[in-house]
């Protein structure tokens, strides 16, 4: 195995254990010195927790037998990663002041929006298996997933990451917060677009075009073109 990739997986794993961290220690915060669990809170642990074990399942993949350019794989990264990192550290640069408070028991509601989001990914990410890959590729003996999640949207983990994402920026109310949602979303919109194009590029046009017509790409019972 390459020595980057080893590294890589080393790194992988650093961040895993940093995310457990970080929910056990928020946890023990408010289990023993009285700390409030607020919905920003709850949201924060819900991620950290998410983040550790999907980390914790990256070998459930199969071999990668075909990937697009580096270039356009690449590319397809960067808005999810700048849309993550200010979701999670954007109000750093605001001084945690928030554009607005949500009423008390709805900032409750979207914490559980958020947390449904999250299981939602949870649900494709079994029921796709081996099948999931973290980069656009194709996969040793590829099919097309259309069951469970992937009946009522094409890529449930996106919008899994998607709902969950603008529920805690909701939540925290700031600019910043609000940016690094909407780059996520049209982040991961651009990679799923890639990855269809991909896909029925190496798999043939018509494995895909059946599914395409019956399910949409992100929102459920979003109106489809006949």
């Amino acid at each position: 195995m390459p020595v980057f990739r080893v590294l890589g997986w080393c790194l992988l794993g650093l961040v895993g254990l940093a995310a457990v961290a970080s929910a056990l220690d928020d946890i023990y915060l408010v289990a023993t010195h009285g700390v409030l669990m607020s919905p920003g809170l709850a949201c924060t642990i819900m991620w950290d927790l998410w983040l550790a074990s999907w980390i914790a399942v990256f070998f459930w993949s199969r071999r990668a037998a075909a990937r697009p350019l580096a270039l356009h794989e690449m590319a397809s990264l960067i808005l999810p990663i700048i849309g993550f990192g200010l979701l999670g550290f954007g109000s750093l640069a605001t001084h945690f002041t928030p554009l607005w408070t949500l009423p008390e028991g709805v900032d409750w509601v979207f914490a559980a929006v958020c947390g449904s989001g999250l299981l939602f990914t949870w649900w494709a990410r079994v029921t796709i298996g081996s099948l999931w890959s973290a980069a656009v590729s194709r996969k040793d003996g590829h099919s097309v997933v259309q069951s469970g999640p992937y009946g009522l949207v094409r890529h449930p983990i996106y919008t899994g990451l998607i709902i969950a994402a603008l529920a805690q920026a909701i939540i925290i109310g700031q600019a910043a917060n609000l940016t690094g949602a909407l780059l996520l979303t049209v982040g991961f919109w651009l990679k799923a677009r890639l990855e269809e194009r991909f896909l029925s590029e190496e798999l043939g046009g018509s494995a895909y075009a059946d599914y395409r017509r019956r399910t949409p790409m992100l929102i459920p019972l979003w109106p489809l073109k006949t």
